[in-house]
């Protein structure tokens, strides 16, 4: 941790929060010379999102959110909508900066953003199409089942899920009932529902995926599997760095981000058996459509 990210942490809230506007104030006075992200990590959740994010921080051709002493992730502005490009704007590197930051490094760098909301949005890829359509997107699936569970561990660490799991697979057809067309009607719209308890449809990941190509050339979207990341995490932060444009480098860190307090591997005998069946059929589409096996 850096002497700056301590004296933060170390400072009263509302010491942090006056240094939050402030810092939001003047990016938005210089938003005009501000350029918009490079890429998007777009999940899935508990697929290793911010584990990936914070591996791309560590390579010398990634410049962090403005501003840099805060470490953030996400803006959440294509779902939290309201804001104004220019407060978008505000969150990335100046022209200038990247221009420096280029003739230092002998080669572009790049900025960028991750939330594993916006591929389950669907209302996202066609905003952010309007907003970046440049904009380079890295998708990290995970098998459905573990994810699932890691989801509802999460959830419950959280203190917003009163049922067990397999009540809580009961009720989710029923808790995210009429919220995709909620969304649809208003674009302002935010529902936890949706975001929290969908353990099992945010496991079925090629309607995400044909959601995110219907607004984006298909050569922007980056597919990885989870597994790999945790398996080989060198070869595969390489084929990230080959699709964003960065050379390749030694990484300083293989450490997990963002785990919950269980292991990975302690999915109880009876849900999978009960999500097996359900995701087979999906697995097997998004293998055909991927055209390689997932050998989940």
């Amino acid at each position: 941790m850096s002497v700056v990210q301590k004296i933060k942490n170390g400072s009263p809230r509302w010491v942090r929060d006056s240094a939050d506007v402030v810092t939001r104030q003047v990016g938005l006075m210089t938003s005009g010379r501000r350029t918009l992200p490079d890429y998007l990590i777009i999940g899935s959740k508990r697929g290793g999102t911010t584990s990936l994010y914070n591996y791309l921080l560590r390579h010398p051709g990634v410049m962090r959110m403005f501003p840099a002493s805060r470490d953030l992730k996400s803006t959440d502005y294509f779902f939290r909508r309201g804001r104004s490009e220019a407060w978008y704007r505000s969150h990335f590197p100046t022209a200038s900066e990247r221009a420096r930051r280029a003739r230092d490094l002998g080669y572009a760098p790049v900025s960028g953003e991750a939330s594993p909301y916006y591929c389950w949005d669907p209302r996202v890829a066609g905003f952010a199409r309007e907003v970046a359509p440049e904009v380079k997107s890295i998708l990290l699936i995970r098998e459905p089942i573990r994810r699932a569970w890691s989801h509802y561990q999460e959830r419950v660490q959280n203190g917003v899920e009163p049922l067990s799991f397999m009540d809580a697979l009961d009720a989710e057809d029923e808790r995210l009932s009429g919220e995709r067309e909620r969304m649809a009607a208003d674009p302002t719209y935010y529902s936890t529902s949706f975001d929290w308890y969908g353990y099992r449809s945010r496991g079925e990941y090629l309607g995400q995926i044909e959601n995110w190509v219907a607004s984006f050339p298909r050569e922007q979207l980056l597919v990885l599997r989870s597994e790999d990341l945790y398996a080989d995490t060198q070869a595969t932060f390489d084929r990230v760095c080959s699709f964003l444009g960065l050379p390749i480098i030694e990484m300083p860190t293989r450490k997990t981000f963002n785990a919950t307090w269980r292991t990975k591997d302690d999915v109880p005998d009876e849900v999978r058996a009960r999500l097996v069946p359900h995701f087979a059929e999906h697995n097997a589409r998004l293998a055909a459509f991927l055209g390689h096996e997932l050998n989940w």
